[in-house]
């Protein structure tokens, strides 16, 4: 530090900083304090701020308003830093007291920071600036309240459409001039009257000094001289010093010489927007109402090339450019199938307008790595360093939540491109199984309970009696399968959108193909669960799909019992085959009349196709005769009951997921990329075998 520096902080701790204001403000009552103590050395300032009142915020970029659920909040141990504006270049102090109290978050503790922001954040408050506050946390999860339910968070209820951040890692404190929170406070406080152990020792010296002899006064005595005391020392306060005082030139001085510098800065970075960059320093330098911080982002804008509406503003707007409508433009320039089943007609129009000619990849990158930092103004030079930037962790930051999250767009975009992917591949197993939900990998069993359930005849006692349960058991267990893939350097630098549809694609139709081997590996391994032991099982030249095997099949079905040996009272539903019979199929129980036959000088007669009547759906599948398939055939087909009734198979999903989820990231350290990978999680087994009939077909 210069000894000029030390100088001008001497005198100013020796002088102005030993008084005291105390004035009134819509907030409330605002103190200033940098009162000496009895060596000569100033008083750090103190401040104390309502952060968050636990009500919905309408933040940026975020489509409907925000709760911190304050049951949530994760408080650090040690002390949490106080900004300026969520700026850590303008530092002004440290908390030495968090708390929550009421579903609000309290803070105090001490302008400890010696930088620009600390001095204006004091001066500012003693001329009577009501300054509010904001936090700064990480996003951990959350959740969205839909429209027409209701949410309690904070003691409070909320109704949808809102979102609720369940946890928030707490990193920062900012004074800001207007928060997301409006009824947030935040002051600089701390009385030049002292109080405690201070208060007397200075009241004391006070008195002798007017000649007084502390030990000799009485009570009544030293309550009135106390007041005169105090009363002394507010009389001694000067009034703020005047706009266009010495102070105040040397700010503007400082103030001119920032901007310079950042000028200079910027125009070494960018030569060819050196004009635009002077005019941005001129403007701030005669305008005060143009902060510094809010100069340097109009000249670090004027040095890249920025996509149309990036995010900008602390304000939630109605005709503001919003994560959704970069999705929906990402998704409309690949091409997506059905884009208006996707994405609402009011989002669509606006995406279109934002970006009449389309949203590329890089643009994409360019704007999720400038809003993390990132001042670079194309990605052939440092594309890994883009790629770093646009993949951070969204922060809730400046009065509202960072939300251009580059992984949450490439992931949207990019599982509607799955989903197309992964419906492309036969979904003919959904006809054949049961599908419910697991929370886990662990096995599950499941029961089938019979035996005794008949009821019997009540006699005149009126008694009941107890049916004996024998229980039939069935396994399954979700597995998790995935892949990765990648979108390369080249296919960045070339802005090929094909990348981000076709890859998706590839990892829809990579799990659909995964889900159907594994489903139909477990039913064609059959030959213990359809027996002829057990009737549902037959061979012959009578099992071929025709009208006479198709009638004795579904025949067999019904005389199939229960496990207590009474009619199971379920009609078969489905008529699997291989695509091999899928005409035969179709002809046997979806047409109305079929040619009787007769001999060749008689007319044929058309008759009613009875077996149209029966409700079966023809179901055909490739799998059943994929030699790549233990026990593939081309002419074996099934009678199969309504899953919901008696499930021959069942598919597990976890969660309930029933689609591949894919998600992205910024690729390795020893690749240039960005990586994608999909994963599903399910299982595949067994159930009833008196569910289902198979035929042999020779």
């Amino acid at each position: 530090m210069s000894r000029r520096s030390k100088r001008r902080i001497r005198a100013a701790a020796t002088d102005s900083d030993k008084k005291q204001i105390s004035f009134l403000t819509d907030l409330g009552n605002i103190t200033i304090e940098a009162a000496a103590d009895e060596e000569g050395k100033p008083k750090i300032p103190r401040f104390s701020m309502v952060a968050y009142t636990g009500g919905a915020m309408r933040l940026a970029y975020w489509r409907y308003p925000v709760i911190l659920d304050m049951a949530g909040a994760q408080i650090p141990a040690q002390s949490v830093p106080i900004r300026m504006n969520h700026d850590a270049a303008h530092g002004v102090g440290h908390t030495d007291s968090i708390k929550i109290e009421d579903a609000q978050l309290l803070a105090s503790g001490a302008v400890s920071r010696d930088t620009e922001a600390a001095r204006e954040i004091v001066a500012s408050a003693k001329r009577g600036f009501p300054w509010q506050a904001s936090v700064g946390a990480s996003v951990g999860k959350y959740e969205f309240v839909k429209e027409g339910t209701t949410v309690a968070v904070n003691g409070r209820n909320f109704d949808g459409p809102v979102y609720v951040v369940r946890q928030w890692p707490l990193g920062e404190i900012s004074f800001v001039d207007r928060g997301a929170d409006a009824n947030t406070s935040a002051s600089v406080a701390a009385s030049g009257v002292p109080t405690g152990k201070e208060m007397d020792m200075d009241f004391e010296k006070w008195l002798k000094a007017k000649g007084f002899d502390p030990a000799s006064l009485s009570d009544e005595n030293r309550t009135a001289l106390e007041a005169m005391w105090k009363a002394d020392v507010q009389a001694s306060q000067p009034a703020p010093p005047a706009f266009g005082s010495l102070d105040a030139e040397i700010a503007a001085q400082k103030r001119k010489q920032d901007l310079e510098t950042l000028a200079v800065k910027y125009v070494r970075e960018a030569p060819a927007s050196a004009e635009t960059i002077r005019e941005i320093a001129a403007r701030a330098t005669v305008d005060d109402k143009v902060s510094i911080k809010d100069a340097e982002l109009q000249m670090l804008r004027a040095t890249r090339v920025t996509p149309p509406h990036t995010f900008t503003g602390f304000a939630q707007s109605e005709h503001q450019v919003q994560a959704v409508h970069y999705e929906a433009a990402l998704a409309a320039t690949a091409k997506l199938p059905s884009l208006e089943k996707s994405y609402s007609a009011d989002v669509l129009n606006r995406a279109s307008d934002a970006f009449p000619r389309g949203l590329s990849i890089g643009e994409m990158l360019l704007a999720a790595a400038a809003q993390n930092g990132y001042r670079g103004i194309s990605l052939r030079s440092g594309l890994k360093t883009a790629l770093r930037a646009a993949f951070a962790e969204p922060d809730i930051q400046a009065s509202g939540f960072s939300t251009l999250s580059l992984p949450g767009i490439l992931g949207n975009v990019a599982n509607k491109f799955l989903l197309d992917g992964f419906m492309s591949v036969e979904q003919a197993w959904r006809a054949c199984c049961r599908t419910r939900p697991v929370k886990d990998f662990k096995q599950i069993t499941s029961y089938r309970l019979s035996g005794g359930f008949e009821y019997d005849e009540v006699g005149p006692d009126g008694e009941l009696k107890h049916g004996t349960v024998s229980e039939d058991s069935y396994t399954n267990q979700a597995k998790t399968y995935g892949r990765m893939f990648a979108i390369t350097r080249q296919d960045i630098i070339n802005d090929d959108l094909g990348a981000l549809s076709d890859v998706p694609r590839r990892i829809g139709r990579g799990g659909a193909l995964k889900l159907n081997t594994v489903f139909w590996t477990a039913f064609m391994d059959n030959s213990s669960f359809f027996t002829n032991a057990r009737a549902n099982y037959a061979t012959g030249a009578g099992t071929a799909l025709a009208a006479a095997g198709l009638k004795a099949a579904v025949t067999a079905f019904r005389k199939i019992k229960d496990p207590d040996s009474k009619p199971k009272g379920v009609a078969p539903k489905v008529l699997l085959v291989p695509v091999d019979l899928d005409i035969a199929a179709r002809e046997l129980v979806q047409t109305i009349t079929w040619n009787s036959g007769g001999a060749a000088d008689t007319a044929q007669i058309p008759n009613f196709n009875v077996l149209g009547t029966l409700g079966l759906v023809p179901v055909a599948t490739e799998y059943l005769s994929d030699t790549a398939i233990t026990g593939y055939s081309t002419t074996a087909w099934y009678l199969l009951a309504n899953p919901n009734d008696i499930p021959v198979m069942e598919v597990v999903f976890l969660n309930g997921q029933e689609n591949p989820i894919v998600e992205s990231a910024d690729a390795d350290f020893d690749m240039l990329g960005i990586q994608f990978r999909g994963y599903y999680d399910f299982g595949a087994a067994k159930q009833d075998w008196r569910g289902g009939l198979k035929y042999r077909g020779t």
